[in-house]
């Protein structure tokens, strides 16, 4: 039974449970201090709220997620999908019969193809080709499931991520985040189940891509910021101390409390979880976020050198943290990868900036034994075009193929899904499609895509819309 189904069930049995909560004097309030009290060893533990851990719907090879969104598109070209007759055909048109119904975001169909910009070499042990700006990456190729044959509907960023993340190119969709955490809970008690990070700009497709969408606020993702307090206002106000706080909170639980019982109401509930989460955050959070005390010798692996300056290497650190400390679904978010022109030099710093930490993160998840149940995702909304732009130095959106790579629980090691053409245009051999890479991480979480439902303005909605399959070939 999903939290939805738990709703509907409740508002039916409001009218007897109302009369019982009210008459026999309990009440939900009583309910929600005796669980607050609980975890200070004071009393039982009572019934938990929309973040409690949920069965899922058949064992799971995974049990949280680490998703490297790589926003901007970063080119597959040049880091992971080697075209040797690209680089012959360098300046050359592309093939008459490639472009019928192409549609590019802002190049003619016709401009002159582009080589690769980089070499690339072959990782000994696994056979796999990579391009020589992510060594780093290629050191661990035997971890890696790599999809060179991704495929999407979206031309442009702030859809193409919301897609990436939401299964749909419009606005107000739960995010697959949400989904996770509406389907499973939160094994969290002291930080949200669903944290966001950023590094570099902000998202086109902005909180759309870690919003819950019609669920309830719950299961949205909860941005951290890297200065200041991790999350605002978290810090007391001057001349509020922790016992007038603790007071105020009470009360406001019982009000709420109250209202829950005579109504029903989720959102109530998620507000309730708000309230006494942002409370625990106040120590919890500035905690997790110090990494004064990691080691010298994790920082190097990560390439940290200031444990205080905002970074993707720092935030790579910290979902390690995170999902030590029970976190479900933990997300970066790094958009610096829309190289329309000035595509030699950006991409080389972009492979500076994550490659170290993203390869670092694998590794230091499999020597404290935690990638065997955690899933890793790095990738952007879409790929990059095989034709130029700008004078001789730049690539557009290309929605027909991309690569995507996938590390960790219940997936194949060292192995590469699909293929594309000798150009780079269009896959060739068992594509996959966004949704079809929703239904299959679901999947590994142990959860059917097409039972993880939701109902609302009266139908039933799901991640994969009426779309997806899982991808049995990149499961072990």
């Amino acid at each position: 039974m999903n939290y939805a189904e738990e709703i509907r069930m409740a508002q039916a049995r409001l009218l007897t449970r109302r009369w019982f909560l009210r008459d026999c004097g309990l009440g939900l309030a009583g309910i929600a201090l005796n669980s607050l009290l609980a975890r200070e060893g004071v009393a039982a533990p009572a019934a938990a709220g929309p973040l409690a851990v949920r069965p899922s719907h058949f064992p799971p090879r995974a049990k949280r997620v680490i998703y490297l969104f790589q926003a901007g598109a970063p080119s597959q070209l040049e880091l992971f999908d080697h075209k040797p007759e690209l680089t012959k055909r360098d300046g050359q048109l592309p093939p008459a019969e490639l472009l019928t119904n192409y549609r590019a975001a802002f190049i003619r169909p016709n401009s002159a193809l582009l080589g690769p910009k980089y070499k690339f070499a072959v990782e000994p042990k696994t056979g796999m080709e990579l391009g020589e700006l992510i060594p780093h990456t290629a050191a661990i190729a035997n971890e890696l499931c790599l999809i060179r044959s991704m495929h999407t509907d979206a031309v442009n960023h702030a859809p193409g991520q919301i897609l990436m993340n939401t299964g749909s190119e419009q606005f107000g969709r739960p995010s697959l985040g949400s989904w996770t955490l509406y389907g499973l809970g939160s094994e969290s008690a002291e930080l949200p189940g669903y944290v966001v990070l950023t590094s570099a700009k902000g998202t086109s497709g902005g909180a759309s891509n870690y919003g819950c969408g019609f669920l309830p606020t719950a299961y949205g993702g909860i941005p951290f910021r890297s200065t200041g307090d991790p999350v605002l206002f978290l810090s007391n106000p001057a001349g509020l101390d922790d016992r007038t706080q603790r007071a105020s909170l009470d009360t406001l639980h019982e009000l709420n409390a109250h209202a829950l019982a005579g109504t029903g109401d989720p959102e109530i509930a998620a507000r309730i979880q708000s309230y006494e989460l942002a409370y625990r955050l106040q120590t919890s959070a500035p905690e997790l976020m110090d990494l004064s005390s990691e080691p010298p010798h994790i920082l190097e692996l990560y390439g940290i050198k200031d444990v205080k300056e905002t970074s993707y290497a720092r935030n790579c650190l910290l979902a390690r943290r995170l999902i030590e400390r029970g976190v479900r679904f933990v997300q970066l978010f790094h958009e610096a990868w829309d190289q329309h022109g000035d595509l030699t030099k950006a991409l080389k710093k972009n492979c500076l900036d994550t490659d170290r930490a993203s390869a670092a993160l694998v590794t230091d998840l499999r020597q404290r034994g935690l990638l065997d149940d955690t899933l890793v995702v790095w990738g952007g909304e879409f790929g990059r075009t095989p034709m130029v732009q700008g004078s001789n130095d730049g690539r557009d959106h290309h929605n027909r193929c991309f690569t995507l790579w996938l590390a960790g629980a219940g997936l194949k090691r060292g192995h590469v899904h699909g293929s594309t053409d000798e150009l780079g245009f269009n896959v060739v051999r068992d594509p996959v499609h966004v949704h079809d890479l929703n239904a299959t991480l679901l999947h590994l979480l142990g959860l059917d895509h097409t039972r993880l439902t939701h109902r609302f303005q009266g139908r039933d909605y799901r991640l994969t819309d009426v779309h997806g399959n899982v991808v049995s070939d990149l499961i072990a």
